[in-house]
């Protein structure tokens, strides 16, 4: 109170104060504009540098993930067989050769056998000629015309035997070739009587003939 009744009573001291306070002023506010240049950044607004982002880095700079390593193995193993299929020998391919003759009745009751691929032929098969070949079961077929219950003793056993080796040896050449065989007779008399030599045949009366 007694500063301001002492400057108003002086008007040189109140002309100075003046002076002073206005040189205070303008140097408070270059201050404070230079402060809040700096705080705004050291470049113009529209000379900032632009952020820089990070640059892309080449294909074969990319991290890839790792592939499995192969063991340069492109190709399946062979899968296995289908069921049911068969292995085919050259000697296993049916080959039709002519009936050996000399027996019409015999050709013919082969012929005739049901399902018969090859009528008027036999067929070769593993080096054995076979009477008839059904395709459709894949049977073998012997046929054997003789009536053996007619013989007499002896010649019924030495034809008996020799009926039962033929028929055992040509089942398992058959056998060897994947197929059935099957030995035809005319009679009733003559299927039992090699039924009962040999069980493991099979059989058959051909009543077609």
């Amino acid at each position: 109170m007694g500063l301001g009744i002492c400057v108003l009573a002086a008007p040189e001291v109140v002309v100075g104060a003046v002076v002073v306070i206005g040189v205070v002023v303008v140097a408070v506010a270059i201050h404070e504009a230079l402060a809040a240049h700096e705080l705004s950044g050291a470049y113009p607004e529209d000379e900032r540098p632009a952020p820089q982002t990070k640059p892309a880095l080449p294909d074969r700079w990319v991290e890839r993930q790792p592939q499995p390593e192969t063991s340069g193995q492109d190709w399946l193993p062979p899968l296995p067989p289908a069921p049911g299929t068969r292995e085919r020998r050259p000697e296993c391919t049916p080959q039709r050769v002519r009936h050996l003759g000399g027996n019409d009745l015999h050709n013919q009751c082969a012929d005739r056998v049901p399902g018969n691929v090859l009528p008027g032929w036999d067929v070769l098969i593993n080096g054995k000629r076979f009477d008839a070949l059904q395709g459709g079961t894949r049977t073998l077929w012997e046929a054997k015309t003789n009536a053996i219950e007619n013989y007499n003793a002896f010649v019924r056993r030495t034809e008996l035997q020799k009926q039962v080796e033929e028929g055992r040896r040509e089942r398992d050449l058959a056998a060897a070739c994947h197929y059935d065989f099957v030995i035809g007779v005319r009679t009733e008399a003559h299927r039992r009587i090699l039924k009962e030599a040999a069980p493991d045949l099979q059989v058959v009366v051909m009543t077609w003939c």
